[in-house]
């Protein structure tokens, strides 16, 4: 993010006001041939001063955002990420949300499901949004070449960025393709969201923020796709910490980072003394445990302020993912575009 995005950031005090300008503020961790998320001015939310009096309002009455997302706060972190986009585009003031998680059936049959069906305010055309929020760790060796989006795993090693990369082409960004998915869009719009038109075209988008861990003192390359302001983090095994602490600067804090509130770093009066946090590291650490994230703050920087890690166990990973059967080819094109567009 940009010093004016950080600093826009850094008005909010509620936690969920502050994820929801997250996800309105972060980059994309991929640039894919399918059209990228809304704008801020598709939402009515062009120009920081529109933004900081829409965020304000949020602040000062968050009781609506509360109840939207309301029994996902202690759940898993992408139902988190869906119930903020859809409070975003049920309530920005250039959006209005048609539809979420809406399945598509064949029969008895489940096709799959939409996570989002919303048009703007000026426009029609229903828009089939897909949002994805990841944090993948890079192996510095692992299957494929260097730039292999197979080599960038999530914390737990369930997947990889190859494999959501290909689900999200090949499957979810294509069921409007299908005859009962236009037949299911029809039946939870309303003549005056789709226009006059029975077959009117609907448009797809993707939205993917997250964060990228690249291996601490470990040289990579980015993997293929990367966009060119993704976040940035690193990565390093709990064996390592001590030479890491070492040689940050004095006086520098700490937060550690609990799901789902992965997305904006706290504020920085919530970051406490480094050796706090290091001792629940050490006792997290005294057996075989789970990747931990946490950030630092060095109060006395100029600029890039806060840090993002992630700690690992000394073994990991266990196990890597396979990549997909079928890796997204890059000289196939999304409907709709060109090639010249894709660069």
């Amino acid at each position: 993010m940009s010093e004016d995005d950080a600093a826009l950031l850094a008005r909010c005090h509620h936690p969920l006001v502050r994820d929801l300008a997250w996800i309105v503020l972060a980059p994309d961790l991929i640039l894919t041939p399918w059209p990228s998320r809304p704008s801020r001015e598709d939402l009515g939310l062009e120009g920081d001063d529109r933004l900081h009096a829409w965020l304000g309002e949020l602040e000062a009455n968050p009781q609506g955002l509360e109840r939207r997302v309301g029994d996902t706060v202690d759940g898993r972190m992408g139902h988190y990420h869906e119930r903020l986009w859809q409070f975003l585009l049920d309530t920005a003031p250039g959006t209005r949300l048609l539809a979420s998680n809406l399945r598509v059936h064949q029969g008895k049959r489940t096709l799959g499901e939409l996570d989002l069906l919303y048009r703007r305010r000026d426009d029609p055309t229903p828009v089939h949004l897909e949002v994805a929020i990841k944090f993948y760790l890079g192996l510095p060796e692992g299957p494929g070449p260097l730039h292999d989006q197979a080599r960038w795993i999530g914390p737990g090693s369930a997947d990889s960025l190859a494999t959501k990369r290909e689900h999200l082409d090949r499957h979810q960004l294509r069921l409007t393709e299908r005859v009962e998915t236009r037949t299911t869009i029809r039946q939870h719009t309303h003549p005056r969201d789709i226009g006059p038109a029975p077959e009117v075209a609907i448009q797809r988008q993707l939205a993917i923020p997250g964060v990228l861990f690249y291996p601490w003192q470990t040289p990579m390359p980015e993997p293929h796709e990367a966009s060119s302001d993704h976040l940035r983090g690193h990565w390093l095994h709990w064996c390592d910490w001590r030479r890491l602490r070492d040689g940050l600067a004095r006086g520098t804090r700490a937060a550690w980072l609990v799901k789902p509130h992965w997305l904006a770093l706290p504020r920085d009066e919530a970051f406490l003394p480094l050796h706090q946090v290091e001792a629940r590291l050490a006792q997290h650490f005294s057996r075989p445990s789970a990747p931990v994230q946490i950030a630092l703050l060095d109060p006395r920087a100029h600029g890039r302020r806060h840090r993002r890690l992630f700690i690992v166990d000394d073994s990991w990973p266990l196990q890597i993912p396979l990549p997909p059967d079928r890796l997204p080819d890059p000289d196939t094109t999304a409907p709709g575009r060109s090639r010249a567009q894709r660069h």
